[in-house]
């Protein structure tokens, strides 16, 4: 276990990446603008071209702070989910949240066509997948906080959780199935997951519900620490344990289900940040993993969607893709690397 000394150090080094990617992640793309260029737009909004302006402004930055939530929502909600469940290979989703958002979006895309074609575009946009992934998401976590409430088991709540999201990931199969070639398509293509879809007013909303997730998971460091040890300790202690699951159940639905609905389904972040947080930091000590997976998370998103804009280029790739084959090898090399995983 590192010193406070230590750890102070390893923040500001992390701070200090973040906004080196920050600035790498806005500067590069299909236009390459000068980091001079970005502070100027900022600072007195005088840049060599306009064109560049109106980039930094209404696309770079905007895309970049997205990156930048998504990151550290899914980072955070991930470690709680694997520290509730006492299970590494826990994520974000596992309770079906996730599926429930892409089902909300499902009978949104391939199941508005029975309402007439002009309804189904009038529903169909940025504004209203993200009311439908949010709608799906809030009707599974009801329902996961009904079952929550009737058992005491943990394990059956991750069981019956996994359940869920295999009752809507086949009401989804469905629905493609009976769906056209358009409509499968413009589903397809949301599920691939989109950084660079959100105006300032939608940025604001996201940041306010992701600041409510992660102070819901602060108020429950101590609690996270306790459940360590194994829920009868954690009773021993005095811990209210069905109270104390329902926040964590809650602060992770909102942050896992907020990203699902402003970003698309985003794999393996959640699952890979905690582990390798816990390998560089040392530690079992949530006060110091949450602010830590904060900010891993959102470094590693950042670089994700450096990877997928493929720089000097017109083409971008799906974050989705890039986030699985950055995040697969890294879980496995943690995996090879120490038998025993932190927990």
């Amino acid at each position: 276990m590192k010193s406070a000394k230590a750890y102070r150090i390893s923040f500001f080094i992390l701070v200090f990446i973040l906004i080196l990617c920050l600035l790498a992640n806005i500067s590069m793309g299909s236009v390459s603008i000068p980091v001079k260029a970005i502070f100027s737009s900022l600072i007195n909004g005088e840049v060599e071209k306009e064109s560049w302006k109106y980039i930094i402004l209404n696309y770079r930055i905007p895309k970049a702070l997205t990156a930048i939530l998504v990151g550290s929502g899914l980072s955070v909600s991930g470690l709680l989910m694997q520290t509730l469940f006492r299970n590494p290979l826990a994520g974000p989703f596992v309770l079906g949240i996730s599926s429930g958002a892409s089902l909300g979006v499902a009978i949104l895309i391939m199941g508005t066509s029975v309402f007439g074609t002009v309804f189904s575009m009038s529903l169909i946009s940025s504004t209203g997948i993200a009311v439908a992934a949010s709608l799906g998401s809030f009707l599974v976590l009801m329902a996961v906080l009904i079952v929550a409430s009737k058992v005491r088991d943990t394990m059956a709540l991750l069981i019956i959780g996994l359940m869920f999201g295999s009752i809507t990931t086949a009401i989804v199969s469905v629905l493609a199935y009976f769906s056209n070639t358009e409509k499968l398509q413009q589903y397809i293509f949301w599920s691939f997951g989109s950084l660079g879809n959100l105006s300032w007013n939608q940025l604001l909303i996201f940041s306010i519900i992701s600041v409510l997730g992660i102070g819901l998971s602060i108020l429950s460091l101590k609690n996270l620490n306790s459940l360590l040890l194994g829920e009868n300790y954690a009773r021993s202690l005095g811990m209210n344990l069905k109270k104390s699951r329902f926040t964590i159940i809650i602060a992770t639905s909102i942050l896992a289900g907020s990203v699902t609905a402003f970003a698309g389904p985003i794999a393996f972040i959640g699952l890979a940040v905690p582990h390798l947080t816990k390998q560089i930091f040392i530690t079992n000590n949530h006060k110091v993993l949450v602010p830590a997976v904060i900010l891993y998370g959102a470094i590693l998103m950042l670089i994700c969607d450096t990877i997928a804009q493929l720089p000097h280029s017109e083409y971008s790739l799906p974050i989705n893709a890039i986030t699985s084959i950055i995040g697969a090898p890294v879980v496995i090399w943690l995996l090879v690397r120490k038998k025993k995983m932190v927990f």
